[in-house]
Parts: C-alpha cells; structure tokens; sequence
C-alpha cells in the first residue's frame, strides 16, 4: 500500500488506510445481447478482416428520475488508431500509408455514427441489455455527426484516413464522446476530447451548444451547434487524444464539473509526459461560465499493480460521478489497473484566471510537479477502489461510472469496439464509495 502513495501527502496515506479497510463487493455482469455483441467484418486491403462489435462503455450516468437498473452510456469517435498500432491490426501497407501523414490516424468504419446508449441491468441472470440508441446529431439540419476530426489550429490535430489511404474530411460538428450526465428535463451534457469541449445535447441527440476554448472559436465558424468560446485558451493545449475524459453533475444540477485527462502540453509534449498536474473545472449553468479550477495531482505510475510503469504519463483520467456537492469519484487508471480516488474542493486553491492559465507564464504549471513553493494547494484524494486490491474478474479500461438506485456504483470498461477481442461488461460495487442520497434517490 505505501508505494501507491510514493507521491502524495501523509495526510492522503493515512485517508487511504482508512479507505481500504471498508468491506467492498464485486459483481461482474456479462451480456449476449446481440445488439452488443454482435460482430462486423471489414474488409481489409490485404484481403484479411477486421471484426468489430459496439462500444457502448465510454462515460456512463444514471438520473435518479431513471427507471431501477437502468444507465445511460457512450461510445467514443469509433474504432481508430494511430500507425504505430495498425501493422498489427490492419496490415503494414496500410501502416505505411498512414506514416506518409502529419499525425496520422486510421479509421476503419468512417461512418460511424458517436451515440448514446440505453442499458437495462438484469441483476438476477448477472446480465445487461441496449433498450435504445440516440445517435448525435447536428443542431439544424439534424444530419449525424461522425466521430471524426474538427478543423483545427489552435490545438493539435490528427489527420484521419481510411483503409484505401484516403483523407478524411474535418467537420467542426463532430466530438469524441468521452463523459455523460443526464438532467431532469432529460437533455444531457458530454464530455469529450477532441476540442476539447463540453456540449449541450437534446433528448433526442440534437447538439444544442458546445463550449470551446476561447482562441478557438474560429474553428467552429462553420458548425450549426451553437458556440460559446468561453473556455481558458490554455486548453487549446491538450495533448492529442488527452481532452475532456469526464463530466459530473452536483446533486442540484446547479453545476457541471469537468476533468481534463491528462497534463496538458504546455509547453510542449515534454512536459506532458512528465507531468503530475491535470486539471478539474466546476462550471455554473445557470449562469453560463466557469467558476472554479483546481489541480489534481496523478498517482505514482509505480502503483499500478497490474502494469507497473516508471512513465509519469501511463496513469490518466478516464471518468468523473458526483458523490455530492464539491465531493467526486475520480476514476484514474492505466490500460490493466483501475483506481478510484474520492476527492473534494474544501482547502485546495482555485486557480481560475491566476497566471496558471496563461499560457505565457514559464515555467509553466504542468512544469512543476512540486506544488508547495506555488502556493498551490491540490484537491484531497482518498482510495476508495482498486481493482488490482478490490476488483476481481473487472476488466480492464474502466470508463464509466454511474451510481444505481440502491447506492451501489456501476463500472463498464471501453472495449475498443472489440478490435483486440475485448468484451464489454459491467462492474457492481457495493461498499466502496457513500454518495449522497440526492444524487441517487428518486
């Protein structure tokens, strides 16, 4: 247990001892719903094929309004992945195709449509099934999004092709699916990565509203969402693939809170790979702006029990739930080895307009690890659940988290569209974390 916490206060240790002595259940459910599991081959260059299935387990959340066992889930941008991962999936030739591009990056099934998921628990057979899908849609013409790239230049990009090696086409209407919260008047908000932005989405997945970082609203001249440039310029500094992982919404749904997954790049991918810093943001509704941010230091990468890493950058963030006001469940994971740490706000230090969101100021924040000669006080982490310690049978890349109509907290891990055979399942957890009631009962 001590090593886990190589990197963070005594007070954080003696929090986590006293987590790990909680008794804590586990129960995994599977699912042979074939509108989940049911497979698709694409054709390959080569003349093999490439079996994907649904990847419904991206973000999940739960209303308490929502009928018992039933969630709300995503999937992301869809199958895709970089050319250092395509010899051997897809084949060499088209591994080298991608090579000839600035950022290169294969999709598969070009269409694919990022939606939402309506899953029902059947906890009695220890099974799961889609009752409804809600692709995302564009705000006017009410034509489907893909998860394709946005037309950017203030943040770095990839360049998409498919199998043939031809480029993609950018449209500023598309998102990367990442986090999900649903309101009382049924509309969702999400998460995603890409922008990186967070999104106001209708009940029947019309995309309302999307806010983006303040210097880049002339990326999205072109969009029919409507756009709000309201986010600090300095998010515009993302690591690719390493945007907005999770949303959460307070019990009064007076806020929205967002978590960046990773360190931003700032200045340069250098410093995200070594960087402990991410960021946490609290944003008013009903007001319409941010009013909070904070950091959140990751783990020690050695703690990992699973896959062990001297890489600062292996841990990330992968999904947020509210526990109450101020108080959220952070899912911090690598590839094989989920951890669940509970945070709160009280005593950590806002820096919202300070000079951290500047992206003159040298050195920069993700370029300092220790906070304590800043002034810097991060948020409070306690371990309330580990799948290395806790987690029997779950599997890896957890995702989603949502709190169920008992208390309990569901987990559902991201499959990757079942590229390398992974199967989608789902995690009940009874004893690990004590939301508040508002947030869970009706």
């Amino acid at each position: 247990m001590v090593r886990s916490f190589a990197f963070v206060s005594l007070s954080s240790v003696l929090l986590a001892i006293s987590a790990s002595a909680q008794t804590i259940e586990t129960r995994v459910l599977t699912t042979s719903d074939p509108k989940i599991v049911t497979s698709k081959a694409v054709e390959l260059p080569n003349g093999k094929s490439l079996v994907i299935t649904v990847g419904v387990g991206s973000g999940a959340a739960r209303h308490r309004n929502d009928p018992p066992d039933v969630v709300w889930t995503i999937g992301d941008r869809g199958p895709n992945m970089t050319c250092s991962e395509a010899p051997g999936i897809l084949g060499e030739d088209i591994a080298q195709a991608c090579r000839k591009l600035t950022n290169g990056r294969i999709y598969p099934t070009p269409d694919y449509v990022p939606s939402i998921y309506k899953l029902e628990l059947d906890r009695a057979a220890g099974s799961f099934k889609l009752l409804e899908t809600i692709p995302l849609r564009k705000a006017k013409s009410g034509a489907t999004i893909s998860g394709l790239l946005n037309p950017q230049t203030k943040a770095s990009k990839d360049t998409g092709l498919d199998l043939s090696g031809k480029t993609l086409p950018d449209d500023p209407d598309n998102v990367d699916l990442e986090g999900i919260v649903r309101l009382t008047d049924g509309t969702f908000w999400i998460g995603e990565e890409m922008g990186p932005s967070i999104a106001h989405v209708a009940a029947d997945g019309k995309i309302i509203e999307r806010h983006v970082p303040v210097d880049a609203a002339e990326d999205y001249k072109n969009a029919e969402a409507k756009i709000v440039a309201d986010l600090p310029a300095i998010l515009s500094k993302r690591q690719g693939n390493r945007g907005i992982e999770g949303v959460a919404i307070s019990p009064d749904e007076a806020f929205l809170y967002f978590m960046v997954q990773n360190p931003l790049a700032n200045p340069d991918a250098k410093a995200y790979q070594n960087a402990r810093n991410t960021r946490f943001f609290k944003f008013d509704l009903k007001a319409g702006k941010l009013v909070g941010e904070w950091i959140y230091q990751l783990a020690d990468p050695q703690s990992f029990g699973f896959d062990p890493s001297p890489r600062q950058s292996e841990p990330r963030i992968s999904e947020i739930t509210a526990l109450g006001l101020d108080r959220i469940l952070v899912d911090e994971r690598t590839e094989k080895t989920t951890k669940l740490f509970e945070i709160t706000l009280n005593g950590a230090t806002n820096i919202l307009g300070s000079k951290w969101d500047e992206v003159a100021t040298a050195p920069s924040l993700e370029q300092q690890n220790d906070l304590d000669p800043l002034s810097v006080t991060p948020v409070t982490k306690m371990l309330r659940f580990d799948t290395f310690r806790d987690g029997k049978g779950a599997p890896e890349k957890i995702e989603g988290m949502a709190i169920l109509e008992d208390g309990s907290l569901l987990l559902i891990n991201d499959n990757d569209f079942g590229i390398r055979g992974d199967a989608t399942k789902i995690v009940i957890v009874k004893g690990a974390v004590e939301a508040d009631p508002a947030i869970w009962k009706k």
